[in-house]
């Protein structure tokens, strides 16, 4: 009973530390010298009873952790401290207590860091230096540098307190390459500082929201950064509306887009060309009705006496090219409220009847009758071909709109290339290198109608760079004349351009064996030029094409030993030239002989096939495989740039354009062909 009072009694004295030394504890039955911390946590352990002889301890102190204590002989000393620790009548830890580091918290410890070290002043640089920088690696496409900046060099080693300029920098510049994350995320951080959101900043927004590489993710972050905007009371400006316009228009959201120009009209903003430029944008995105929507846009434009500008003809050019015009009934209402809606202008004595009607063909299933109506319409112009791309629309000649099926046929309604190059002449509007290199996409494939409208360039004088011809080395090869695609490069060495890395790409559609494949790999190899997996994707595309198994096996080879890693593209090539093999082979045939050796060729292919998955780590489905050899798009703005990468490491020679070249000595003499005149009456 003693022992236990005496111990609670200890237990409330407050101990102090002591030096390391041993003191004189009273006690009846020893003069043993024991140690105050010791007694302390230990004093349970000592016995009244008699004496008993034991050995000198050696106690371990915070001081000198080096030494170690001995063992008594007595039962009661091999008792542990932790067995004591674990005691119910005991509670707590001494401060001393030697056994139990303390935690060190690493915000402490950056804290005192922080103070002990301040930052000169001289260190520091003004908004427009760290501005200046940012601009820089932007410029160069060093969006993870350019990050960097703020988050690293300002923030954390200046210590400064960053602008919302420094902030509309950076979203700007993420906005411009699609990366829309980084963008809302430097918003967010924006408002948590307490910086004031501008006008810019909710623009630069929306073009992250119009440029993001998935476009229902973007709507959805377009559609929330709408509603901040509401919730703010923030009342946008006409340029905030055209960011909106293209970032629903680009996602798909026409309807959206076409409603915030009505609001647009409600506010009395301005609006301009550019908004319906915006909208014609819009269009594209619908593929089935686009053509439909843009020849409404157009002449919306028309009716507030706005012009279209070369980059409104641009549009309608990608439009006539992607989007097709819908059902039928309802482009013929759309192009009766064209013709009846367009203003009539006395001096060009325009008249339009009442009787006018539209010709239709429509086809059923049970009989192929014709339901047709005609448009008599009375036009001052010998050309009697249909154009409904002209301030005052009309459709000259009868057309058959079940048969407008073709961008070339959709071309022929604005009234062709001619019809085209003619109402931008007499809206004043000079065409460039991109208008012409839209129209070669969508003319008729000739080679009759190529060589006018290289002929309309040259007596143009417009520059041409080398995307121009490659679209026509595509043009042709796609129509399978690989011998016209071939001389397509006298072309370009005639106009004084040097082919590049996507001339090489689309010249391997036109390999249509090895041997051909072979030739120009190793012309590839002469000039410098690397060949990369969409070429070869081009020439595996051409063998799937023709069945040709060594072709393919070849193509395969290359990118095992050159290590290239394959694309969603090539993957589905082989994926479906091996699901077309087994069908063919599930088909009855008349000739076994043939039979036998398609047999032979697939069964040599299927095993080189699993030898190649294999090596690349692809022996799996379809779509495991694609999402291995897929990058995601944001990741290439995570990682710091190597050296030397960027586009242009000179100063003054960073933002240069393309090298264009006038073609004036591409004549049809040179060309070896007969003169086919131009488009255009100059």
């Amino acid at each position: 009973m003693f022992p236990r009072l005496f111990y609670n009694n200890f237990r409330r004295l407050k101990l102090h530390p002591l030096p390391n030394c041993l003191l004189n504890v009273p006690n009846a039955h020893t003069n043993t010298l024991v140690h105050p911390i010791l007694l302390q946590q230990n004093i349970a352990k000592f016995s009244l009873s008699r004496p008993q002889a034991t050995k000198k301890t050696e106690l371990k102190t915070p001081t000198d952790k080096k030494t170690s204590r001995s063992v008594t002989d007595d039962d009661g000393d091999e008792q542990s401290y932790l067995k004591l620790l674990n005691d119910p009548d005991t509670f707590g830890s001494s401060r001393d207590d030697v056994y139990f580091k303390e935690s060190v918290d690493a915000g402490d410890i950056a804290e005192d860091e922080f103070i002990e070290n301040p930052v000169s002043k001289k260190k520091r640089l003004s908004t427009k230096q760290y501005a200046d920088m940012i601009k820089d690696h932007l410029s160069n496409k060093r969006i993870k540098e350019a990050i960097d900046v703020l988050e690293i060099r300002m923030i954390k080693e200046d210590r400064v307190k960053p602008e919302n300029y420094i902030f509309n920098l950076l979203i700007g510049g993420c906005a411009r390459v699609g990366y829309s994350k980084k963008a809302f995320n430097l918003f967010t951080k924006m408002k948590q500082r307490g910086l004031k959101v501008t006008g810019g900043t909710y623009t630069s927004l929306f073009n992250a929201c119009a440029t993001c590489p998935w476009p229902q993710d973007g709507l959805n972050k377009a559609r929330r950064l709408r509603e901040i905007m509401l919730e703010k009371g923030y009342e946008p400006n006409a340029s905030n509306y055209n960011a909106m316009i293209k970032a629903f228009g680009r996602c798909e959201d026409i309807t959206t887009a076409f409603l915030l120009v009505d609001e647009m009209k409600s506010k009395d903003l301005e609006i301009q060309v550019e908004t319906f430029n915006f909208l014609l944008q819009a269009c594209i995105s619908d593929v089935d009705y686009g053509f439909r929507h843009a020849l409404i846009v157009w002449h919306k434009m028309y009716q507030r006496r706005l012009l279209p500008d070369m980059y409104s003809f641009n549009l309608m050019l990608r439009c006539v090219r992607d989007c097709s015009i819908g059902d039928i009934e309802t482009m013929q209402q759309v192009i009766s409220n064209i013709l009846l809606g367009s203003k009539v202008d006395s001096d060009k004595q325009l008249k339009i009847n009442d009787g006018q009607q539209l010709l239709i063909e429509s086809k059923s299933d049970s009989d192929q009758t014709r339901q047709t109506t005609e448009l008599n319409e009375t036009v001052d112009s010998v050309d009697q071909a249909p154009n409904l791309v002209t301030r005052f629309p009309h459709l000259g000649s009868l057309v058959v709109l079940n048969e407008v099926k073709k961008p070339e046929d959709r071309l022929l309604l604005l009234g062709g290339a001619k019809g085209i190059l003619n109402e931008m002449e007499k809206l004043k509007v000079h065409p460039d290198v991109k208008t012409f290199t839209a129209l070669l996409d969508i003319i008729p494939s000739t080679n009759t109608a190529e060589h006018q409208l290289i002929e309309t360039i040259r007596k143009q004088k417009i520059k041409c760079d080398v995307d121009f011809f490659n679209i026509l080395i595509k043009k042709r090869s796609m129509r399978m004349d690989y011998d016209g695609a071939k001389s397509v490069l006298d072309m370009i060495r005639i106009a004084g351009l040097e082919p590049d890395i996507v001339t090489y790409g689309v010249l391997a559609l036109g390999c249509r064996n090895v041997q051909e494949a072979r030739d120009l790999l190793t012309e590839m190899d002469i000039k410098g030029v690397r060949m990369n997996i969409q070429i070869l994707g081009a020439m595996l595309k051409q063998g799937c094409y023709r069945r040709d198994f060594p072709y393919i096996i070849e193509i395969m080879k290359i990118t095992k030993n050159e290590r290239l890693k394959p694309n969603k593209q090539f993957l589905e090539h082989i994926d479906k030239f091996n699901y077309h093999c087994y069908n063919i082979l599930k088909r009855p045939t008349d000739n076994p002989t043939r039979r036998a050796e398609f047999e032979a060729d697939f069964k040599n292919f299927r095993l080189k096939l699993k030898q190649w998955k294999d090596f690349m780590g692809l022996n799996v489905k379809l779509d495991e495989a694609v999402k291995i050899v897929e990058e995601h798009p944001w990741e290439q703005f995570q990682s710091v740039q190597s050296d030397g990468a960027e586009e242009v490491k000179h100063p003054k020679l960073r933002r240069k354009q393309k090298l264009s070249r006038d073609i004036k000595r591409l004549t049809p003499r040179k060309l070896g062909i007969d003169d086919v005149g131009s488009l255009t009456t100059k």
